[in-house]
């Protein structure tokens, strides 16, 4: 049928007869019937008979998208040369020949392509504009893939000149920012000032930003808004009212994530899921991540009894499969992370979602009915900043005893290291270190002569800007040890060579601090206000070691100092991780397997009661801007004692502008009381002239 339709339109390109639209047509009819090489081969022939037409590079370019799904990379690179040619102007073909040259290993190649296009758009004009922008967001990615973190930023900051409305390219900006260790942060770009800025940090960054709880329930649900379409349309697969029957069957659990892998979350959840009991609950994991191999993503495997892979469906094709399968627990391992499937959550394909494990903190949707915490992260009293309700196991974290630790255990010198020296580690990623972090660093530094901080190594400008900081701080900069990335086996492996773990705040230790336990190595912290700021202190406690969670920064590092100078007590601490090791809450995977397991059915039950929770999300967008006037950059909210207070205050105001309805946070009757019988502040320009 193809052949039909193919050689009559031939025969009126050598003819002379057709019209570009005419073979565009018949070139999309060929493609659409799966001849994609007739298709090829007609905007070939048009194109020679063409060469002078003023849209011959249409066809090329054409041709060359067929020729990139066929794989055939030298070809479609060779038809967007043409275009090129034939139209120097012609942008969309620099942006897709960049892309064919990254793809195929020159990226600096790429990256000039789009270059091109931002330094021949000089006047930007209506599309002129989309293009550009979309050659700055190829250009930052690849920079940033290849971690050019200070070319990234400078070609973030070009594209936000431009319209400084990208919500995209804003989040990968501030994150650049963190990543760098760029303080302050938020520091004023061209059109936008520091509440913009803050207003458009992803909602991720904004937990190493800040330690301001409401803020980030706030920012967590408007980003979620933003997300998703949330159009009827995306309800086809909403399971919310079905009544889950486990009559002959056992209970199905569904877990949801990107990072069933070698990453840090895959390592937490690895013997989790081989301990689950199989004659209670029926597991499947549905990957959203990057094609995966490897011994760790086998071993997740092999312990589920499902592998789905979803990273190719979309939100409709994956939610109709989670439905399809009957889950009854759907469990968010993503939350607010890279890669994850937020659409497929708001289309409730299970009648109960879960929030766990790979996002600190809280969704701020309508349909994640429940976060899985412990007393420590998330106390009583807490639940305020959360959307979710709140169920607790004695630690909420997972953890895994079988990991596979390198037999070559590095000395000091091959780690680079000073024999005699105390080693501070804090082996978080940079973008954990805030200003404050930093300063509490230094100051330690400076009241342990000798000692020395090992980190992370980052990029050389990163690294490089700490080294100065240091300085500026009266810290000699070569006390700044950076240790190489390594594979995890040889990463933990050299673990013991530091004598005390510091910790970072407000986006404290995670996993980072899971290792450093398992291996010996005591971790010294302090808790905030935000679930990522208190997940270390819970596992310090649940290790064994509740006298290293300290209660202020100022005890924090009071205690490191203490330590540095007494080896006994150092050596005690030491002995008891070791003895702990087998018996700890942290460790006793099949006592968290069987509780997790218990809240599972605890969940079922109270569905069946008709008590499924009901995020409550009232008047977060006034949270959302009370939270954007403080300076977090300069006032340290974890030290805030009237926290609650000043942000009562401000609703106050914004009560007064526009009414606000009760919620079951700050915002209760005696508030409203008060805000309204409060008396109005005089007017400034009277009160200047009564001066």
């Amino acid at each position: 049928m193809s052949e039909h339709a193919f050689l009559p339109a031939l025969q009126r390109v050598t003819a002379g007869e057709a019209a570009l639209g005419e073979v565009i047509e018949t070139a999309a009819g060929l493609a659409g019937a799966g001849d994609s090489a007739l298709a090829q081969q007609l905007y070939q022939v048009w194109a020679g008979f063409n060469a002078q037409h003023p849209q011959v590079q249409v066809a090329y370019f054409n041709c060359a998208v067929l020729q990139t799904e066929a794989g055939d990379i030298a070809a479609a690179a060779k038809s967007l040369n043409a275009a090129i040619a034939a139209d120097p102007n012609f942008f969309p073909a620099y942006i897709n020949l960049g892309g064919l040259l990254e793809r195929s290993g020159q990226v600096d190649a790429g990256v000039a392509q789009w270059r091109a296009v931002v330094d021949r758009l000089q006047t930007v004009t209506g599309g002129a504009l989309e293009m550009k922008l979309t050659a700055f967001k190829q250009i930052a990615r690849v920079l940033g893939d290849n971690q050019k973190l200070e070319l990234t930023e400078g070609v973030l900051a070009e594209a936000l000149q431009l319209n400084p409305n990208q919500r995209d390219v804003l989040e990968q900006y501030m994150s650049m920012r963190l990543g760098q260790c760029k303080w302050p942060v938020a520091a004023p770009i061209g059109a936008l000032d520091r509440k913009q800025l803050i207003a458009g940090i992803h909602p991720l960054s904004l937990a190493a930003y800040s330690d301001d709880p409401l803020l980030q329930l706030a920012a967590a649900a408007r980003y979620a808004e933003n997300l998703v379409d949330e159009k009827p349309e995306i309800l086809a697969f909403d399971r919310r009212h079905d009544a889950i029957d486990l009559s002959g069957r056992r209970l199905r659990v569904g877990y949801v994530s990107s990072d069933l892998r070698d990453h840090a979350v895959g390592y937490l959840m690895a013997e989790m899921l081989e301990l689950h009991d199989r004659s209670k609950v029926e597991v499947f994991a549905y990957y959203c991540g990057i094609p995966a191999s490897g011994g760790l993503n086998a071993r997740i495997r092999s312990a589920v009894e499902h592998w789905v892979d979803i990273r190719t469906m979309s939100d409709d094709g994956a939610a109709r499969r989670i439905a399809e399968d009957g889950i009854d627990i759907l469990v968010d391992v993503n939350g607010h992370t890279r890669d994850a499937k937020s659409g497929v959550f708001a289309r409730r394909p299970a009648p109960i979602i879960v929030n766990w494990l790979g996002y600190p903190g809280t969704m701020g949707t309508p349909y994640h009915h429940y976060i899985v915490a412990d007393d420590w992260v998330i106390p009583e009293g807490f639940e305020i900043y959360y959307s979710e309700k709140v169920l607790r196991l004695p630690c909420y974290q997972s953890n895994d005893r079988k990991r596979i630790i390198a037999e070559e255990r590095p000395d000091r010198a091959t780690a680079g290291l000073p024999e005699n020296a105390f080693v501070f580690c804090c082996f978080n990623a940079v973008h954990k270190i805030t200003r404050f972090t930093f300063e509490r660093f230094m100051e330690i530094l400076k009241r342990t002569p000798g000692s020395v901080l090992w980190l992370l190594e980052s990029t050389p400008e990163t690294m490089n800007r700490l080294r100065l900081m240091a300085t500026q701080y009266g810290v000699a900069s070569e006390r700044l040890i950076f240790a190489p990335k390594l594979a995890n086996a040889h990463h933990l492996a050299r673990y013991p060579q530091a004598d005390l773990f510091l910790d970072t705040s407000p986006y404290g230790a995670h996993t980072t601090a899971s290792d450093a336990l398992f291996m010996g190595v005591p971790v010294l912290t302090f808790s905030g206000r935000c679930f990522a700021s208190r997940v270390c202190s819970s596992l310090v406690r649940s290790a064994g070691l509740p006298d290293l969670v300290c209660d202020s920064p100022a005890h924090y590092v009071e205690r490191a100092v203490e330590l540095a100078q007494d080896p006994d007590a150092l050596a005690a601490l030491r002995g008891r991780l070791e003895e702990n090791r087998a018996t700890c809450t942290l460790f006793d995977m099949d006592r968290f397997t069987a509780g997790l397991e218990g809240l599972y059915f605890q969940m079922v039950e109270e569905q069946a009661r008709g008590e499924l929770p009901r995020p409550d999300l009232t008047n977060l967008p006034a949270y959302f801007k009370v939270g954007l006037e403080h300076e977090h950059e300069v006032e340290d909210l974890t030290t805030k004692a009237d926290y609650h207070e000043a942000f009562r205050a401000r609703l106050a105001d914004r009560h007064r502008l526009r009414p606000l309805a009760l919620d079951g946070r700050l915002w209760t009757a005696e508030a409203i009381a008060e805000a309204e019988t409060a008396p109005v502040a005089e007017e400034p320009q009277r009160k200047r002239a009564a001066a």
